[in-house]
């Protein structure tokens, strides 16, 4: 009996523990801690998300591109909406009726439960129109933000454009903190920068009661938080060298790319045809987003980044440079302008050296140069002595940057080509005869040239040209030269060499001068010796078989202090020399001496007006 009555009280002192924890756990819960009063009290709470402001986007001369402007989205509750009049409410918001039925299905299959928008972009004008209005239609009301508004008609390609995030973007994982309504970088910068830019939301819950009436903060804000505002750009862009740039390129199809070659920071980055930034922010934004897209000219596309062309003559100098490695020609090679082996676009003088080869744009010349770099006798047959020698020179050209992404921080770069061995495998495989057919140099000298399969961009021309400049390395070409108060941001400072020895590149750069400034040169439009400054460059045409032929001109100067390296590339618009250079010129003599001589005006309307079959006289 005693073991019993020993055994009443420890079942009792058990009991009496498990009910001190549960009231102990009970206290915390309802007195100290109130999250859980929080998810109680959900249905009479309202959470606010401050959407932060967007950091703003400067050129290199600290002058404001981009920046941050009021307008008010209507966001509907589909619970809330009671006995709504759709007729009179579209008349008040003078949108078409089934804009208005597709928004609020959109907005049911969300959430019943919070604020979905239905029209964006309100200007304060178009709310004061309709404020004294709304408190008829239960359910909707009105959500203040910051939307983008650019301050230059320019660069529109480069700093991309801001919108309302679409459903496919809220199933990415990347953007799950996002919400209908809110705006994110849809392409350019905007969009490569997104998390910089955006910053941090913050939240703040607020009571009310059941008519929606604020009561106050919830717990005095103890579990508010507060936004934090996006990170500035401080780009590399000139806005005027790029405003420039677009000037002489209206009307035109093609690209403008310069680079600093110290610094691999981008100064112009030109696409045409271009469109104005503003076009694609704002009331109505939509519909002319569509009317860009459907425009033949295609205005929408980045040609800097994405068009892929044959370089056509300026690829001889990398073609030099890959032959002056190997050892197989030197400064003073000289080979016979054999117009039996491809034909040369102009009689000229003999090219006894390379100076004077690349002075003229020899074309038997370099055939004969990439001839000797490819076949090497590294193999007993032609054939597998060409495979060999395309699979090293491949390797060596691509050093330069190219065939590859260059890392620029922007999306949708293009690799462009540079063939491989393995490419002329695939291209001379008979599907229909089941076999391969062999392939020697005959079959690949038109890369020689830079034309054939090969294909580079706008930038990576204007890369390779800086790497000549900077005499054998390159820096990551950018469009950021800093964020916030921070410096130049570590990836871009890095050196890239190339597999080229760095005291070749001597060679070929007089042979670019005399381009420019010797006479006869194919680039004498470009020149500058009137203002004391050196050019050096190389003109190129590229055949096109769909019309009239494209011109491209690459170049950097001063040639013993290069500050600046540029590709112009112009579509249907014949000789390099003729268009391409002259356009080459002014951006250079606009970037140098940070203006264009008055006498000067009758070359820019040549580039913007002039009908490039003919030439002009230097």
């Amino acid at each position: 009996m005693q073991y019993l009555e020993g055994r009443k009280y420890i079942v009792k002192g058990i009991f009496l523990v498990v009910a001190l924890i549960f009231l102990t756990r009970l206290f915390f819960m309802q007195v100290l801690d109130g999250t859980y009063k929080l998810a109680a009290d959900r249905n009479t709470l309202q959470r606010l998300v401050q959407t932060p402001y967007r950091g703003l986007i400067y050129d290199r001369k600290n002058e404001l591109l981009v920046q941050n402007t009021p307008v008010y989205d209507l966001m509907v509750i589909p619970r809330e909406v009671k006995g709504l009049d759709s007729l009179r409410f579209c008349e008040l918001l003078q949108i078409p009726l089934e804009d208005l039925r597709s928004s609020l299905l959109a907005a049911k299959k969300y959430s019943r439960n919070k604020p979905s928008p239905v029209v964006q972009n309100l200007t304060t004008p178009d709310l004061a129109a309709i404020s004294d209005r709304l408190g008829d239609f239960p359910g909707f009301r009105i959500q203040a933000r910051m939307a983008r508004a650019y301050r230059t008609p320019n660069l529109a390609h480069a700093l991309g454009y801001v919108g309302a995030i679409t459903p496919a973007f809220l199933e990415k994982p990347k953007y799950a903190k996002y919400r209908p309504g809110e705006n994110v970088g849809i392409s350019g910068l905007e969009s490569y920068y997104e998390e910089t830019l955006m910053g941090r939301r913050g939240v703040q819950y607020k009571m009310v009661n059941v008519r929606g009436i604020e009561k106050g903060k919830f717990r005095d804000g103890e579990f508010d938080t507060l936004s934090v505002a996006g990170q500035d750009l401080h780009l590399s862009i000139d806005a005027e060298l790029q405003a420039y740039g677009e000037k002489l390129l209206a009307g035109r199809r093609g690209s403008i790319v310069a680079i600093d070659p110290k610094t691999g920071e981008i100064l112009a980055f030109v696409s045409a045809p271009h469109y104005d930034p503003k076009l694609l922010s704002g009331k109505g934004s939509g519909n002319r987003y569509m009317a860009l897209l459907n425009d033949p000219n295609r205005p929408l596309f980045d040609r800097p980044l994405m068009a892929t062309y044959p370089p056509g003559s300026v690829f001889k100098l990398v073609n030099e440079l890959v032959a002056l490695q190997l050892r197989v020609v030197t400064p003073n090679t000289s080979f016979e302008c054999n117009q039996k082996l491809v034909r040369c676009t102009h009689r000229h003088e003999r090219p006894s050296n390379v100076s004077i080869a690349i002075k003229q744009s020899c074309n038997p010349y370099f055939y004969q140069v990439m001839q000797a770099a490819v076949v090497r006798g590294q193999a007993p047959n032609k054939y597998d002595d060409a495979r060999i020698g395309l699979g090293q020179w491949q390797k060596m050209v691509k050093s330069f940057g190219l065939g590859e992404k260059l890392g620029v921080d922007m999306s949708q770069e293009k690799r462009g080509l540079i063939p491989s061995p393995e490419f002329y495998d695939k291209k001379f495989f008979n599907k229909k005869e089941n076999r391969q057919h062999r392939w020697s140099y005959r079959n690949v000298y038109s890369l020689s040239i830079g034309q054939g399969e090969i294909g580079i961009t706008g930038l990576q021309m204007a890369n390779v040209l800086a790497t000549i400049a900077n005499r054998g390395y390159y820096y990551t070409p950018h469009f950021v030269r800093s964020i916030g108060s921070g410096g130049p941001l570590p990836q871009y400072r890095e050196r890239h060499y190339t597999a080229i020895d760095t005291t070749l590149f001597k060679h070929i750069i007089p042979g670019m001068m005399q381009v420019v400034d010797g006479n006869g040169g194919t680039g004498n439009l470009a020149s500058l010796a009137q203002f004391g400054i050196s050019v050096a460059g190389k003109t190129g045409t590229v055949q096109n078989p769909h019309g009239f032929d494209h011109a491209t001109f690459a170049g950097f100067a001063p040639v013993n202090n290069p500050q600046i390296a540029i590709s112009v590339f112009i579509e249907n618009s014949g000789f390099g020399g003729t268009s391409a250079a002259p356009a080459a010129g002014l951006m250079i003599e606009k970037y140098l001496r940070n203006k264009v001589a008055p006498h000067r005006k009758n070359w820019e309307d040549w580039v913007m007006y002039g009908d490039f079959t003919k030439k002009l006289k230097y």
